[in-house]
């Protein structure tokens, strides 16, 4: 289960004891990319939820604890990073978008 808020208009980042987080950024040449779509994939690979990086090229997502694939989508591209979300934590990912 995951839950994905919109990336422009975030609250800051807080995480209780019952939920796992993962969110990071998406860079290109050191650069933010606004606008990449990013999307997770459960431990068996299934499309779970999908956002759109904000302006600073920021995603979060509010995911259960396991293993998860951060599949990072821009033009011409395709970018998988895996993550392992943790019950309480916030896991932080770069990705960073090869030129």
């Amino acid at each position: 289960m995951c839950g994905a808020p919109d990336q422009d208009t975030l609250p800051e980042l807080e995480v209780s004891a019952a939920e796992a987080v993962v969110h990071g950024t998406v860079t290109r040449a050191g650069s933010p990319v606004p606008g990449a779509y990013v999307r997770l994939l459960d431990g068996t690979g299934e499309f779970t939820a999908e956002v759109q990086t904000s302006a600073t090229g920021y995603f979060r997502f509010y995911a259960a604890a396991g293993d998860w694939t951060v599949r990072t989508l821009v033009p011409g591209q395709t970018i998988d990073t895996q993550v392992t979300a943790v019950q309480g934590e916030a896991v932080s990912t770069s990705v960073e978008v090869p030129e």
